[in-house]
């Protein structure tokens, strides 16, 4: 590859990333403005904005923590335990993968080593 064509990637790319920072920073924005327009009992700094996007902004706990990277149980997407967005969940992956792994098992396929 050339390097100007690989610099016009880097452009690229780059440009997409300072594209989504904008977009999630935005976002931020509004949750906090979302949360600011409630009375002050009852904002809780955890929620959605346009029922969509998930946010959080209360100190993040070990407990929190814990559910959002591992519960396998869970959706394989969850909310971040801090910001905005969403994080993956290692556990509910894992359940998947081993899932996959159970039926190619049961199916007769030899497993790999």
């Amino acid at each position: 590859m050339s390097d100007q064509r690989r610099k016009s990637d880097e452009r690229a790319t780059s440009a997409v990333r300072n594209i989504w920072r904008l977009v999630l920073a935005v976002i931020g924005v509004i949750a906090v403005v979302q949360e600011l327009r409630k009375p002050p009992n009852e904002r809780t700094w955890h929620g959605k904005v346009a029922d969509f996007v998930p946010y959080d902004f209360r100190m993040p706990t070990l407990a929190r923590v814990r559910s959002t990277y591992w519960n396998p149980e869970g959706p394989i997407m969850t909310g971040k335990v801090f910001g905005v967005g969403w994080s993956p969940n290692l556990g509910a992956l894992t359940r998947i993968v081993r899932n996959w792994q159970a039926d190619a098992d049961s199916s007769g396929r030899p497993s790999e080593p």
